[in-house]
């Protein structure tokens, strides 16, 4: 197995997901040499920490502005960044083909910093995120961008008192047991960055077709909506087909003040809202929640996607400990 290959999978277990514990090279090399096979020297694998941070495909990233090196948050799914970078540009291929890689990148930086803000906003007002991730790989069907959302949101029953804030209410879990009822809401939500007449109204139909299994389908735009057209339409979109959609308030120019993703998602308290602060979080229209889920479209996702499973896995695990607990990858 060559290096890189070694280092790679040693890396990726061995580096913290948070830049603040970045690892000091002279470390990381004593670190990977007590697991790597063959003998190499301290200065191929300092050549190789540095290269592959450069990478951004790769697990190594370096501290910007410092000293160390942390595990790079994963990168953007290759279905949902594609489509992402066709909306900004309204389809124009041309505008992707003739333009700057450096541009292209940083659009790309931007989609992931939101998604991060997005996941850190749900988890801090009480609710659970699940990312889809697998279903966008670069050899899934674009099929997979109208049947998978890219997170779904989780709101548990939970007690009332502040020392079980994570506590599901039992009265109340085992009530909606017995009429048949989840004891939660999963909304299926889509993200986009950039509002425009041009693509809302497959920005918004997406959201509704990949939401039909869930209880409810939230379309999440970063950027604010100023235009009163396109508000309009959004508001008489969603009172036909009782889709959510809300407005981050997120302007490019804010998007690259915010900290990197893995700055984002591993925040302190005082970080966290430091970036809260930046959001100007604007409801357009709210989402139509169902009573029930569509048990048979939800048995048909599982079949075909490894993610529903682990989702499915996650939510009976909460409800058998009687606790609301986050995501943690199997």
């Amino acid at each position: 197995m060559s290096l890189r290959k070694q280092l790679s999978d040693l890396l990726s277990q061995l580096l913290p997901a948070n830049p603040s514990d970045a690892i000091k090279g002279t470390e990381l090399i004593r670190l990977v040499r007590m697991q790597l096979n063959g003998n190499y020297s301290d200065a191929s694998l300092r050549y190789h920490f540095s290269i592959m941070s450069c990478d951004p495909g790769s697990p190594i990233a370096k501290v910007e502005k410092g000293q160390g090196y942390y595990r790079r948050s994963a990168p953007l799914p290759a279905l949902s960044g594609a489509q992402e970078l066709l909306s900004l540009t309204q389809g124009r291929l041309d505008d992707l083909t003739s333009g700057d890689q450096g541009v292209v990148d940083e659009a790309m930086m931007r989609v992931r910093k939101f998604r991060a803000v997005v996941t850190r906003y749900f988890e801090v007002n009480g609710r659970f995120p699940f990312a889809f991730r697998e279903a966008f790989g670069k050899d899934s069907p674009i099929s997979n961008l109208w049947k998978f959302p890219e997170m779904v949101l989780v709101d548990w029953e939970t007690g009332g008192s502040p020392d079980e804030e994570m506590s599901l209410d039992e009265t109340m879990l085992a009530f909606k047991q017995r009429l048949g009822l989840a004891p939660f809401r999963l909304h299926a939500a889509r993200l986009r960055i950039q509002p425009s007449l041009a693509t809302y109204r497959e920005d918004f139909f997406q959201t509704l077709a990949v939401s039909t299994w869930a209880q409810g389908g939230e379309l999440i735009y970063a950027a604010p909506i100023v235009d009163e057209a396109l508000a309009d339409g959004l508001r008489r979109l969603s009172a036909t087909f009782g889709v959510g959609v809300t407005s981050f308030g997120l302007t490019p120019e804010v998007l690259e003040e915010l900290p990197r993703p893995a700055n984002i998602l591993n925040a302190n308290l005082r970080e966290t809202d430091a970036i809260m602060s930046m959001l100007d979080v604007t409801r357009i229209s709210s989402v139509n929640s169902r009573a029930h889920l569509d048990w048979t479209a939800l048995s048909s996702m599982r079949d075909g996607s490894d993610e529903t499973e682990k989702l499915v896995r996650w939510l009976t695990r909460c409800i058998d400990s009687r606790r609301a607990e986050p995501y943690k990858d199997e």
